[in-house]
């Protein structure tokens, strides 16, 4: 098996310097925005405010296995089980300053996208109380089929809005100037990250869905700046002279499957062990695929005025036959053999329509593994029914490699 990527220091060492910038942030004159996952960032760094985002701490708050306690914390304070593991996540921390890092540096102002649900509205109302400050909302309306030209307007006035809420929450004028720089930076990350997803359509694949769901922190927290242009151009060379040298992210790799949802982060090793010892690799997913999948829709030029369209259209806010066309899209891309869905009681939009995406799917006649789980909560994981059902749908996928070779 392929030795770690030599990116994987060089990623760790500018998230630990941002992360400790965003803690001095006080002493360096900076205000500092919370803004969740699928929210524009890009006015932010315009306007030198350094953005945290609630939810990368809830990943890391999982991953390191701490998801299951900070949950039971907020459950205690009178939130139901059924909400999702990063807002109870951050709700406790925010009290405890339990996490990794000791919690997330308090914000100046909430900036609110619904693009990718509708709970991040009352959690982001919830935090903006308790802390005391401004909370902008990014309202993007849901795309059931198209974009019409009435969406477009009407988000395209929320920009501008929003570089109202920005210029009066800093008392400074918006730099158009450099947001033109920022926007172009975006972009240029976005696509260098698309060309690394796509470094694993080559057999073997020199990386698999969990390497994506790491090197993925900084597309991110940072698009925009130069410093993750220059770390996406460097794993992708690496990753570029894996494939010239056919190095393989997994041993022998003979099966090749596609990942939907969000990761299982207390869950990684696991997985990846699990799948490995299958000579099994998932070479593509649904969740990181998300920051690189509307570059159609943005306009180098003229950024500002196109991102509206850019946020309102990503996954999780189209609807279920989309969803699936670009399911069947990654299917034979990447030249897969099995899909695996991770049903996660955190992620309501992402889950929902799982099982319809499985019927419009028999028409690719590919076995697909559903796993019940969450995304953060390791109480709601079942080691041994996971094993089970990994290995009888492994069974089933070689089976039928083995009927199609005859």
């Amino acid at each position: 098996m392929a030795g770690r990527l030599k990116a994987t220091k060089r990623m760790k060492n500018i998230m630990k310097w941002y992360y400790i910038e965003a803690k001095y942030a006080r002493f360096l004159g900076k205000k500092i925005a919370w803004i969740t996952s699928g929210g524009p960032v890009e006015p932010l760094i315009a306007m030198n405010i350094i953005p945290i985002y609630p939810e990368n701490h809830g990943a890391m708050i999982g991953a390191s296995k701490m998801g299951g306690k900070m949950s039971e914390f907020a459950e205690g304070l009178g939130y139901s089980s059924d909400v999702c593991s990063y807002t109870k996540n951050d709700i406790t921390s925010s009290i405890t300053k339990e996490s990794p890092i000791g919690g997330l540096p308090a914000p100046d102002m909430l900036i609110c996208s619904n693009n990718i649900c509708g709970t991040v509205l009352k959690w982001y109302e919830i935090q903006a109380r308790k802390f005391n400050v401004p909370l902008f909302i990014y309202d993007t309306p849901f795309v059931h089929t198209e974009f019409t030209d009435e969406a477009r307007e009407y988000v395209n006035e929320q920009t501008k809005e929003y570089i109202r809420f920005l210029e009066k929450h800093t008392g400074k004028k918006f730099n158009y100037k450099k947001m033109k720089k920022v926007g172009k930076l975006s972009l240029e990350a976005m696509k260098l990250w698309k060309k690394v997803l796509e470094t694993a359509e080559h057999k073997p694949s020199p990386m698999t869905a969990f390497d994506a769901f790491f090197h993925l922190a900084l597309i991110v927290t940072l698009r925009g700046k130069k410093v993750v242009v220059k770390y996406y151009r460097q794993l992708l060379e690496e990753l570029e002279e894996r494939n010239r040298q056919n190095i393989g992210a997994v041993d022998n790799e003979k099966y090749r499957l596609l990942w939907d949802n969000l990761p299982i982060w207390y869950r990684m090793r696991w997985l990846s062990e699990k799948f490995a010892s299958h000579q099994a690799a998932l070479v593509a997913d649904t969740y990181t695929q998300a920051w690189c999948g509307v570059i159609d829709y943005v306009n180098e030029d003229d950024f500002l005025s196109s991102m509206g369209e850019a946020y309102t259209r990503i996954h999780l806010n189209v609807g279920v036959d989309q969803m699936a066309d670009t399911i069947k899209k990654f299917i034979r891309q990447y030249d897969v053999d099995g899909l695996v869905m991770h049903s996660n009681r955190s992620c309501k939009p992402y889950s929902f329509g799982q099982y319809d995406i499985q019927n419009l799917l028999q028409e690719e006649d590919i076995p697909v593994l559903m796993i019940e789980a969450d995304m953060t909560d390791e109480r709601k994981f079942s080691e041994s029914q996971a094993e089970a059902r990994i290995d009888a749908f492994m069974e089933v996928i070689k089976q039928r490699k083995k009927e199609k070779q005859k």
